[in-house]
């Protein structure tokens, strides 16, 4: 269980372990712990186009400022290009009462589509369709921007990321790059 109500956004492109890494956090941190998949709103609750005016950007950012305003940790997750979706993580990380962790999945091209070759959906789309998608160094400039580089293994990501938000209850400085 958790004691602090963070702000947790974890971005990168496609392929390279957002999604797993935010469902085994959400596990690790616990009940009070929402998680916000952009692919889960878009693709799956509105069925839209990810275009720079699509709906889904506003229910992400809805959802995460009712996850706190209920007092829980939310973790967003997503592609969420800086294009796209920059404005609006910037607002929610103005609007967002509590500590803000971001992180940006810094992996290469390669390891991206070797990584989407092991996923239990990797029949739906490939290399191709990952090219045309990628955007490269895709970070939004923020304070407290960290990167996560490709020599770290999942669990040393989670765990990473948790002793983060286990510092940010007592008060301790995360500001460091983790490559």
């Amino acid at each position: 269980m958790i004691t602090s109500h963070p702000l947790i956004i974890l971005r990168g492109n496609s392929g390279c372990g957002k999604t797993s890494t935010a469902r085994l956090l959400q596990r690790q941190l616990g009940y009070g712990a929402m998680l916000v998949s952009q692919d889960m709103v878009r693709r799956e609750m509105l069925r839209v186009k990810d275009s720079e005016s699509n709906p889904a950007i506003q229910l992400i950012y809805d959802l995460c400022m009712y996850g706190n305003n209920v007092g829980y940790a939310v973790i967003l997750e997503g592609i969420l290009s800086n294009k796209k979706y920059g404005t609006m993580l910037r607002q929610l990380l103005d609007d967002f009462q509590g500590e803000k962790l971001i992180y940006y999945f810094d992996i290469s091209f390669e390891e991206t589509v070797r990584r989407h070759a092991t996923k239990s959906n990797a029949h739906e789309f490939g290399e191709s369709e990952m090219r045309q998608w990628w955007k490269d160094q895709d970070i939004l400039g923020v304070p407290g921007e960290r990167r996560i580089g490709e020599k770290l293994t999942q669990t040393e990501i989670v765990d990473l990321i948790h002793r983060d938000v286990l510092a940010l209850s007592e008060g301790v400085n995360t500001s460091v790059s983790h490559m």
